[in-house]
């Protein structure tokens, strides 16, 4: 086992009938670290993200098997609890869907979730978790202000905000900043950069500056199978498959 490894990854395999959409995956994940997966569309990158918190359990066609071993316990064993699971991990999807109630009940709903109740410890971590997520300075005045009127970029990190609220070891983040203008994503690059001291971050990108800058480890996927995997200097200054070296040179994306 690897010590410095919060996910490890073994013989992962995901079907959907006979389309086979992820082909032995055997990847480890370091903690405290951000962890980009790479890789052009269709490759199995939102798949394999979603195999880390079991969200491929709602598609009943998909047949999952191998390990995803989080602390060392297998999360794809069927007795493990579900709902624990995913309590460990904050989502940041493509497009921020934040609860249709204020900014300030936003988060303290996902506190409540977690069993906080004192109104005034709740008012304390709501403060907390929207510094963390670059958020605050620019809504403190707004809190009962309902979410939806907030930019697309303040919804994105007030969705950060709420995932962090639960308490979770782990920050998954498919596509985040796909749907937001350049100054709302570097907020959130910088914010990653950031929480990686506290949570492991794993982000599914296409966009290769983007993985340049704020990676500490690169998984470069392609048909479903991870072609290499190693640090930023390793994966994008000395590749050592053909076909990672047509991706970053932009044969094709």
């Amino acid at each position: 086992m690897d010590d410095n490894a919060k996910i490890q990854i073994r013989d992962l395999n995901v079907y959907a009938g006979s389309n086979h959409i992820l082909k032995d995956i055997n990847v480890n994940i370091p903690r405290n670290k951000i962890t980009v997966i790479l890789g052009p569309s269709g490759c199995g990158k939102t798949t394999l993200l979603k195999c880390l918190n079991r969200l491929t359990d709602l598609y009943p066609e998909l047949k999952v098997s191998g390990e995803v071993l989080i602390d060392e316990k297998n999360i794809l064993n069927a007795k493990e609890d579900i709902y624990k699971i995913r309590q460990q991990m904050g989502l940041l999807s493509q497009r921020p869907y934040p609860l249709p109630m204020t900014i300030y009940n936003n988060i303290a709903y996902a506190l409540k979730l977690r069993g906080v109740r004192n109104k005034r410890e709740i008012h304390k971590l709501a403060m907390q978790y929207l510094q963390q997520a670059n958020l605050w300075d620019e809504i403190r005045s707004r809190l009962h202000e309902p979410a939806s009127r907030l930019s697309i970029g303040q919804q994105q990190r007030l969705c950060l905000a709420r995932g962090l609220a639960v308490n979770p070891e782990i920050i998954l983040a498919d596509e985040p900043t796909s749907a937001l203008d350049p100054i709302s994503s570097q907020f959130i690059e910088e914010t990653f950069t950031r929480l990686k001291n506290d949570y492991t971050i794993v982000l599914v990108t296409h966009v290769l500056r983007q993985a340049k800058r704020i990676a500490d480890h690169v998984v470069f996927m392609y048909l479903g199978d991870v072609i290499e995997q190693g640090s930023v200097s390793e994966v994008f200054d000395h590749p050592q498959q053909e076909r990672t070296r047509q991706y970053l040179g932009g044969t094709f994306n």
